[in-house]
């Protein structure tokens, strides 16, 4: 069995779970979120405990049953306490700009970077280099980030661009003088 998907999943104050035919829906003070159910598992609700079981023991099933489980795991998180992602540009003028649900950007291009930001998903802009997002919903949140981050991919030699605050990039050297 999964060792992920044995683990029962505790539900916070707050926060209510409901199972409907084919559909989760996970109920909390930030919101609701709502998932389709994968083939072959079942969700059996106790007390202030999820538990998510499976039917059968197909490979598919198998490699269903921990996933599923962490993305409820993800959803009660996510209406319970909400996740939050910390961007940083890098490089001289490089810089963000919010205005309503639009972040306009300048990359060094020779134009601006308009991006919209998806529904369910905050945004506030510290120091024109950080960009904090915040979401319930932890896949969107991460696919946001990713769409941002593929604006400007940080440059391995420079070390230019659009990164995940904290992350440390090596740099690779340049190229060596020719010699005489």
């Amino acid at each position: 069995m999964s060792k992920i998907g044995r683990k029962p999943i505790e539900l916070p104050k707050g926060v209510t779970v409901t199972v409907s035919e084919n559909k989760v829906k996970v109920q909390g003070p930030k919101g609701s979120l709502e998932h389709d159910l994968m083939p072959g598992i079942k969700i059996r609700i106790s007390e202030n405990q999820v538990f998510v079981e499976r039917e059968n023991d197909k490979n598919q099933t198998k490699a269903f049953h921990g996933l599923m489980r962490a993305k409820i795991n993800n959803m009660v998180i996510g209406v319970s306490q909400g996740f939050t992602k910390e961007l940083e540009l890098f490089g001289v003028g490089y810089r963000a700009d919010l205005q309503g649900n639009v972040l306009n950007f300048t990359l060094g291009y020779s134009h601006p970077v308009k991006f919209e930001l998806p529904k369910g998903v905050s945004c506030s802009v510290e120091k024109q280099t950080k960009i904090i997002l915040s979401s319930i919903d932890k896949e969107v949140l991460g696919q946001t980030a990713a769409n941002i981050i593929s604006l400007r991919l940080p440059d391995a030699y420079k070390g230019k661009g659009v990164r995940i605050a904290g992350t440390v990039l090596k740099l690779k050297p340049g190229k060596a003088a020719a010699k005489k």
